[in-house]
């Protein structure tokens, strides 16, 4: 276990939690998530989030090849701006695996942080084999002196808010009901690579992200979205017009000047224009380039 944001003026014993492995950190997290920095404050307590690394199912069943909504680092950034005082992680391998429901909850949240409440959603399960339950939670907490608060269930569009429900969304273009259900902007970030050039050459520069390999990419597409304060046209594909190649994530940045190669680039992806599209010439591509940026300006 090791803490990533440690609380500058209360101790971490005596704590409240929000426990989950809340990958995305969609609006459901967070009703969790601030449901235990509210409850710390009125203690005069420290607020943690403890999170997994990697995802249980990433280790659990790799065969599936689970890719994330959000990378730790992207976890930790969005646990901060909600204001919780540390992250706590812990690291998920065949030892914890294999660890009791009971011997999770004595070793972590008993011994090491002296919980004094403990915030999870609805259908939180833990423990060895998925066992744990929230009833089984419970029992635990009366019997070690710790509280247990369930927050309930989050619908968007008649679909309970769940990270596998925007997974699918993700893959499946569905980027609208991806940002309700998120509550904020999709991120996607890396170094900046060396491509083909052919942004430059038809006159909109990009930068080429080399992402996580674990980060889910959305559906291929054109996005608008942000790169800091400027705004962003975003590519998502294979770039058809110049025959089908790997996937690539191509970000123009609007009205800026300068060279970002070699650099880590955030994007904030807020918006799906249209599918990737296929040319018959270069020319046509340029023209509805210029579109596009037409379309980002307008609607950011």
């Amino acid at each position: 276990m090791r803490i990533i944001r440690h609380p500058k003026k209360k101790k971490l014993r005596g704590c409240v939690v929000a426990l989950g492995t809340f990958d995305g950190v969609h609006r459901g997290h967070k009703q969790v998530i601030k449901a235990a920095i509210e409850h710390a404050k009125r203690i005069n307590a420290a607020s943690l989030a403890i999170t997994f690394d990697p995802h249980p199912q990433q280790h659990i069943v790799p065969q599936r090849g689970l890719k994330l909504l959000t990378t730790l680092e992207e976890r930790e950034k969005l646990f901060c701006d909600l204001g919780i005082d540390g992250v706590v992680v812990i690291n998920f391998n065949e030892k914890l695996r294999k660890l009791s429901c009971a011997d999770f909850v004595k070793k972590y949240l008993v011994d090491k942080l002296g919980v004094k409440k403990v915030f999870i959603g609805f259908d939180y399960a833990f423990g060895k084999g998925r066992k744990g339950s929230v009833r089984l939670l419970e029992k635990l907490g009366k019997k070690y002196g710790f509280e247990v608060g369930v927050i309930p269930p989050i619908s968007c569009s008649k679909k309970v808010i769940k990270s596998s429900v925007i997974r699918r969304l993700l893959a499946a273009a569905g980027f609208h009901n991806v940002i309700r259900m998120l509550g904020h902007s999709y991120q996607v970030s890396g170094k900046v690579v060396n491509g083909a050039g052919r942004g430059r050459e038809l006159g909109f520069p990009t930068a080429n992200l080399k992402l996580d390999p674990h980060k889910l990419i959305p559906a291929h597409g054109v996005y608008a979205g942000w790169v800091g304060n400027k705004k962003c046209v975003v590519n998502i594909g294979a770039r058809p017009t110049f025959g089908a190649g790997k996937t690539m994530v191509e970000v123009h940045v609007l009205n800026f000047k300068g060279n970002l190669r070699n650099k880590n680039l955030k994007v904030e992806l807020v918006k799906r224009l249209r599918d990737e599209l296929q040319f018959s010439d270069v020319e046509k591509l340029k023209q509805r380039i210029r579109k596009d940026i037409q379309l980002v300006v307008r609607s950011l």
